[in-house]
């Protein structure tokens, strides 16, 4: 009997507790009407506070500068944005010998976009990527959005490229060895 007691409060309390989260939806704490079919409805869509559009200038060829033209407005209103750039695969792609890591852009007053063109050269065929970093320091600290840009040189295929080497160990289970790079901070 009192198992069943203590079911019946369970079930009770499970009850009283699912009502007192449920309203009557008449808080209205901002002021907008979010009821089905409210007029003025907006979809939001989280944003870095730079925006960043390309285009890539002509056919990438291997060992051939390819430009990329970029355009780049602060989500911020007018800022100064420091770009940098950067190839994971430097034995895929590499800046031209006059192409800067980083530059600085002026805050445009007219709200447009500001472009920069980038000049890198692709040293065999695939997808290859460029990293596109745009960063705004703000009172409250430094604000980035990062960009990758997709790069198809030649006809081959679209596929990962394996890096290391597939080994066996001692008891004959796969493993994938990948050598090791020691990173100087001489050159970083």
């Amino acid at each position: 009997m009192t198992s069943m007691i203590r079911l019946i409060l369970t079930v009770l309390s499970m009850t009283a507790i699912a009502l007192a989260g449920c309203g009557n939806g008449s808080v209205d704490t901002d002021g907008v009407d979010r009821s089905p079919g409210a007029k003025d409805q907006h979809t939001f869509k989280p944003q870095g506070p730079v925006m960043i559009d390309y285009k890539i200038i002509g056919t990438p060829v291997v060992g051939q500068p390819v430009a990329i033209e970029l355009q780049v407005k602060s989500t911020l209103g007018p800022q100064p944005i420091t770009l940098s750039y950067r190839v994971n695969d430097s034995t895929a792609m590499q800046f031209t010998e006059a192409q800067p890591a980083s530059v600085s852009i002026a805050a445009s007053k007219d709200q447009a976009p500001s472009q920069q063109q980038v000049r890198v050269i692709p040293m065999r065929e695939g997808r290859l990527f460029l990293n596109v970093s745009a960063s705004i320091d703000t009172e409250s600290g430094l604000l980035s959005s990062v960009t990758a840009i997709p790069i198809q040189v030649g006809a081959a295929p679209r596929v990962l490229q394996e890096n290391g080497e597939l080994l066996r160990d001692e008891s004959g289970e796969l493993i994938h060895s990948l050598p090791a790079r020691e990173n100087d901070p001489q050159t970083e």
